[in-house]
């Protein structure tokens, strides 16, 4: 849009710009741009004055940083009202000792601002323990590079304190939403990954359609992702065959062998261990850094939850039990009468592919479109399942499972879910069972 025609307030003083402006044509677009402190009903009298003169308001925004204003209104009048309109403002401003310009708008430039809301958007999340200047510079850069345009940046969490450096537990995101279509949208997410890994940041690219806003269902994968461990591992250690079964998992989760084949060679090695020791194991599971928050969350916001895991059905219930998850699909581990396992399980395995169908099933189910679904996993066996949904999010992945994976979460806790599906830290502070 063109920047003539400008007049600036200052000590009350204004410039030989509004003679020029008043001269207009019979119907003007004015932009009225106000900065300054913020002063309560502000809007609520310019807006006032603009009724009182029948203006037609064409767009508006405001933002508030440390009780600093930015507000923009852009309005359409007849230009035989445009010179009361000036003055009535220009009081009102120096009254509520703000600054305010004015800029004629092009009718040819807005135009093709209208044209432009056709175009894509995007929204681009920035996730980690703290945002600093240089990665928010980084990403512009890209952002720039790919010829899109930021139409706003949001911080979805709350304000860090000064001594945020001494708190291990701090999150900070902020969300760019962004207009136009990406010259490569491949390479530019493969920039992200890269920053991503150098600056130690999460950086989330989703476009955003209808869905976005409208996810009805999310899936989690439980070993590494709901909890701090392998289940399969904790038992085996029980078992006295910690070592040999790590090996196996770490292997399989890598993507080295098949997940069938590793698991039933693991399951074999369990063999004569008391079922009793899975009840101590689940009351001692080391719960994921804000497991917690999600679901409240997750579950006050209306969202189906599932557990499709390749560990143990036992487990599964402890957290459905625990947290409130509408499904748990795992693996059912085969007891003797003796009281121990038997080395076997029964049905089938719940590998990738399984996950794939089951996410897709619960969809059906629940009558919700696969756009709307999102799915949460750390390992291959999970990678199935993040492609298919409509948001496949990879949390604290295998390296190969986070390469694959269009959005990843690595810096903080499982709540950063939460952040990528735009919620802010304002919408989750009204309940204090919320940690």
């Amino acid at each position: 849009m063109s920047n003539d025609n400008k007049i600036d307030i200052n000590d009350k003083k204004v410039d030989n710009s509004l003679e020029d402006i008043v001269k207009q044509p019979e119907r003007e677009l004015i932009l009225l741009k106000v900065s300054g402190p913020d002063r309560r009903g502000l809007t609520s009298a310019l807006t006032e004055i603009l009724a009182r003169h029948d203006a037609e308001i064409l767009d508006i925004g405001q933002a508030d940083i440390h009780h600093s204003l930015a507000f923009g209104l852009l309005f359409k009048t007849n230009s035989k009202r445009s010179g009361d309109i000036f003055k009535e403002i220009l009081f009102k401003t120096s009254e509520l000792q703000v600054q305010v310009q004015f800029q004629i708008v092009n009718e040819d430039d807005y135009r093709e601002w209208v044209g432009m809301q056709g175009k894509n958007r995007y929204i681009i999340t920035l996730l980690g323990r703290r945002i600093t200047a240089r990665q928010i510079a980084e990403v512009s850069k890209i952002i720039n590079e790919q010829d899109l345009n930021i139409d706003s940046i949001t911080r979805l969490t709350g304000r860090l304190p000064l001594e945020a450096d001494q708190m291990p537990a701090t999150k900070a995101c902020i969300e760019f939403s962004v207009r136009g279509t990406p010259i490569n949208r491949t390479e530019m997410q493969s920039q992200f990954m890269n920053l991503s890994k150098n600056l130690d940041i999460d950086i989330s690219l989703q476009e955003d359609t209808m869905y976005r806003r409208s996810r009805r269902l999310i899936c989690f994968d439980m070993d590494s992702t709901l909890i701090r461990t392998e289940v399969i591992d904790e038992l085996a250690d029980r078992a006295g065959v910690g070592e040999e079964v790590r090996k196996i998992t770490e292997s399989a989760m890598r993507g080295e062998i098949d997940f069938q084949e590793s698991f039933r060679r693991r399951v074999a090695l369990l063999k004569g261990l008391d079922v009793s020791v899975m009840e101590d194991i689940a009351r001692n599971l080391p719960l994921t850094e804000g497991l917690e928050r999600m679901m409240t969350v997750l579950k006050r916001s209306g969202y189906k939850t599932a557990i499709l895991s390749g560990g143990f059905t036992y487990f599964g219930n402890y957290l459905k039990q625990k947290f409130g998850f509408d499904y748990v699909y795992a693996n059912d581990l085969e007891v003797g009468e003796d009281g121990k396992l038997t080395g076997r399980y029964l049905g089938d395995i719940v590998d990738g592919k399984r996950k794939k169908e089951l996410l897709r099933l619960i969809a059906q189910v629940e009558n919700i479109d696969i756009a709307q679904t999102i799915a949460v996993g750390d390992g291959a066996n999970d990678l199935p399942m993040l492609s298919e949904a409509g948001l496949g999010i990879a949390f604290h992945a295998k390296p190969k499972v986070k390469a694959e994976a269009s959005q990843s979460i690595s810096t903080i806790g499982i709540d950063g879910v939460l952040y990528f599906l735009g919620f802010k830290d304002s919408y989750m502070k009204d309940n204090n069972s919320i940690k």
